[in-house]
């Protein structure tokens, strides 16, 4: 085994903390330093391993000539200030999304990296998931023609408003970006139009569903449907996770529970039906890519670049400022909607709870 890469991770909150779980596992990587502000963040970090460095002051990862590489998983307003101090002391950086906390800052943060020779990669992590591969590949096959329509949907009873990093942005900017991202990769083309329409559901300020639909440049035909809203009182909860992708002779389509993932094949020539686990956010899929770049010295092509993640962004922002344009309705109540996060607090089971530290 060669030697391994040094890294810093900032940030040890809920995404952080499940890179610093896959780094140690992956024989690839040597987590050098935790640092977060946070004395439980910080505590739980030396708790999973007591030789890391745990820290306050992210510069000692910066000047250490040591690391290699950093992990930037705090919060978005953070970043842009972070990603100079890496492209300074020469750092190569794997990144949550979004990359900055404003569209220009962001823009910003692709363009220093983009003039560096350092590698850098950002958690677009549909893009890693073993369902869109074979699905990819399908399409590139011929079997289902040209592709001409893509319809993603993603609807579940959490997070609930007010849980989350909304100040980083609405519920359609942060997750929704996902399928934003997963639709242009499946296109391999920018958005042309589009027209979103939401609804502001419990009359909570943002709308907390939207669906949006649109053309690419080239002509293929998409419709993207997000919503942290679905049953969230029901008393078995359940979600609607889909993607079909669409072509002139045949389809390929995939719908998971976040436990198994199906993927169905129906093609001119071959038809299957694959069925495997759901594999999850695939960080470990993304920390082992990127281990692998550093080595080679050349991003590996599968991982998506810091100019994906701003593009995401930016038309995530687009499509939720367009259902803002238009007639909203609202419907039912905000006593409806502390109902539902006074459950929330009391499950221990259930779709996107966040986790608790003693």
């Amino acid at each position: 085994m060669e030697q391994r890469i040094k890294i810093g991770i900032i940030g040890c909150g809920r995404m952080g903390s499940f890179y610093l779980r896959e780094m140690l596992k992956n024989p690839k990587w040597e987590v050098v330093y935790v640092c977060d502000i946070d004395p439980k963040a910080r505590a739980y970090a030396l708790a999973l391993s007591p030789h890391i460095k745990v820290i306050e002051d992210e510069n000692l990862i910066f000047t250490d000539t040591e690391i290699k590489a950093v992990g930037l998983f705090t919060l978005a307003n953070k970043r842009l200030e972070q990603i100079k101090k890496s492209v300074e002391n020469g750092k190569h950086i794997i990144s949550e999304k979004p990359i900055a906390e404003s569209i220009n800052n962001e823009w910003e943060a692709v363009h220093l990296i983009e003039n560096s020779n350092l590698l850098s990669t950002v958690n677009l992590y549909l893009r890693n998931s073993w369902y869109h591969a074979i699905i990819k590949d399908f399409v590139k096959s011929g079997e289902i023609g040209d592709l001409a329509i893509i319809r993603v949907c993603h609807m579940t009873p959490g997070l609930a408003p007010g849980e989350g990093h909304e100040f980083e942005g609405p519920a359609f900017h942060d997750c929704g970006m996902h399928y934003v991202d997963i639709t242009r990769w499946y296109a391999e083309c920018d958005f042309k139009t589009w027209h979103a329409q939401g609804i502001r559901m419990w009359n909570y300020k943002d709308p907390w569903w939207i669906q949006c639909h649109g053309t690419f440049e080239n002509g293929v035909v998409f419709d993207i449907t997000q919503g942290f809203v679905y049953g969230q009182l029901s008393k078995d909860q359940t979600h609607n996770s889909y993607i079909d992708i669409i072509g002139t002779k045949g389809i390929a389509r995939m719908t998971h529970d976040f436990k198994t993932a199906v993927v169905e094949l129906h093609g001119i020539n071959h038809t299957e039906r694959i069925e495997k686990p759901f594999g999850g956010k695939n960080i470990d899929v993304l920390c082992d890519l990127f281990a692998d770049s550093i080595l080679d010295n050349k991003l590996h092509k599968q991982l998506p670049l810091v100019r994906d993640s701003a593009i995401s962004s930016e038309f995530a922002w687009r499509f939720f400022e367009d259902a803002l344009s238009h007639d909203m309705p609202v419907v039912g109540d905000l006593n409806i909607l502390e109902e539902i996060i006074k459950r929330r607090r009391n499950m221990t089971n259930g779709y996107g709870l966040l986790q608790q530290r003693n």
